[in-house]
C-alpha cells in the first residue's frame, strides 16, 4: 500500500475567472489516490515584501502561507504567464517565505502547471519559475511538462474547466509523476 501524501495547490492568480484557478479545482478528479490535494491561502492577502516589515515581525497571512507549505509533503504550482514570466504576486509570496528560518519550502517535492490564451501555455513564466524554485531547493517534476496553449479553446467555456481529453490525459500523468517522486522522496528520507 502507498503513503499518501499531502500536497499544497498554490494559485499564481488572483482573477476570480482565471483559467489557472479552474485548472487547479479539477486536479483533484485527475490525481492518484494517494495524493490528498489542498488549496493554499490566497497569496493576494500578503503584503508587498519590505524587510523593514519583515523585521517588525512576520505578517499573520505570511506566517499561515508558510505554516501551509511546511505541513504539505508537495507542492503545485499552477501559475499564468505575465510578461514572460512569472506573476508578480507569486513572486512576492516565495520572497516572503524565502525568509522564514527553517526554510519551508527546502527539500519539498513540486510540479508547475501553467495556461494561458497564447500558444506557448506559460513556457517562458514555467523557466524563470524553475530557476527561482531551484534556489528554495524544490526537487520539481520535469516530464510531462504541463504548458496549456490557447486554454479557452479547452474548456467548458464559462465555467473554464478543461475538456479537451488529451490535456486531461498529459495533466493526469503529470499528477502521477508527482506521486512517483513523492513515494521516492518518501523512501529515500526514511532510509537516511
Amino acid at each position: 500500500m502507498s503513503t499518501k501524501f499531502k500536497v499544497l495547490i498554490i494559485i499564481g492568480s488572483l482573477r476570480e475567472k482565471s483559467y489557472n484557478a479552474a485548472i487547479a479545482r479539477q486536479l483533484a478528479d485527475l490525481a492518484p489516490d494517494n495524493l490528498e490535494l489542498v488549496y493554499a491561502p490566497s497569496i493576494g492577502t500578503l503584503p508587498h515584501y519590505n524587510q523593514d516589515v519583515q523585521d517588525a515581525g512576520f505578517p499573520k497571512e505570511v506566517q499561515a502561507f508558510a505554516d501551509a507549505i511546511v505541513a504539505a509533503d508537495g507542492l503545485i504550482f499552477v501559475t499564468p504567464e505575465y510578461n514572460y514570466s512569472v506573476p508578480g504576486v507569486l513572486k512576492n509570496a516565495i520572497d516572503w517565505v524565502s525568509r522564514l528560518r527553517p526554510l519551508p519550502f527546502d527539500n519539498k517535492v513540486g510540479s508547475i502547471i501553467s495556461a494561458s490564451g497564447g500558444a506557448i501555455g506559460g513556457a517562458r513564466m514555467q523557466y524563470h519559475l524553475r530557476q527561482i524554485l531551484v534556489a528554495m531547493n524544490i526537487h520539481l517534476v520535469n516530464r510531462p511538462e504541463i504548458m496549456v496553449g490557447t486554454v479557452q479553446n479547452k474548456t467548458d467555456g464559462e465555467g473554464g474547466n478543461i475538456t479537451d481529453e488529451t490535456t486531461l490525459t498529459f495533466i493526469g500523468n503529470h499528477l502521477k509523476e508527482l506521486a512517483r517522486m513523492l513515494e521516492l522522496h518518501h523512501q529515500k528520507q526514511n532510509q537516511a
